[in-house]
């Protein structure tokens, strides 16, 4: 789907993660296991589509944990960053610190984008839900903010 990158597809096996959250706390996947999981990707903390997604998820948060689902977000910010993020946003959930993009590069959302005609490397906003088995049961590259919430609910939904 996107060029150049490895892309997660519905059946695959989510690619294990451990990492730090806004608080300082070592998040795994194992965690979750047993349990259902939306982890979303956006490129940078306290910016307007990453603020518009978070929020979305946010208030969807309460639907989502009726459906069983945990919500986890992924950037490339510092945990300070994602606590700032989290603190002027009140949102809930933990936001783990991917500063060297090695989960964005095994879930395929670390490539190549483009701005005002420069080419740079960053985080492809990217959502997935997790099953409790740990296959990703969706994988959404490239959603919108908007479009977040509703396509990971349909897929809970199923």
């Amino acid at each position: 789907m996107l060029r150049g990158v490895t892309t997660l597809n519905v059946g695959d096996k989510a690619p294990n993660f451990v990492l730090k959250d806004q608080d300082g706390t070592t998040v795994r996947l194992s965690q979750f296991k047993g349990k259902r999981l939306v982890v979303y990707f956006y490129p940078k903390a306290d910016t307007p589509g990453c603020t518009q997604q978070s929020c979305n998820l946010r208030d969807a948060f309460p639907q989502l944990k009726k459906l069983k689902a945990a919500v986890v977000g992924v950037s490339p910010d510092k945990p300070e960053k994602q606590k700032k993020f989290d603190d002027k946003y009140d949102l809930g959930f933990p936001l783990l610190a991917d500063t060297e993009h090695e989960m964005a590069e095994a879930w395929g959302t670390w490539g190549e984008k483009s701005l005002y005609g420069r080419k740079f490397m960053g985080i492809i906003r990217s959502a997935f839900v997790v099953d409790e088995q740990g296959e990703i049961a969706g994988a959404f590259y490239k959603v919108s903010p908007k479009d977040t919430v509703p396509k990971v609910e349909a897929v809970l939904k199923a």
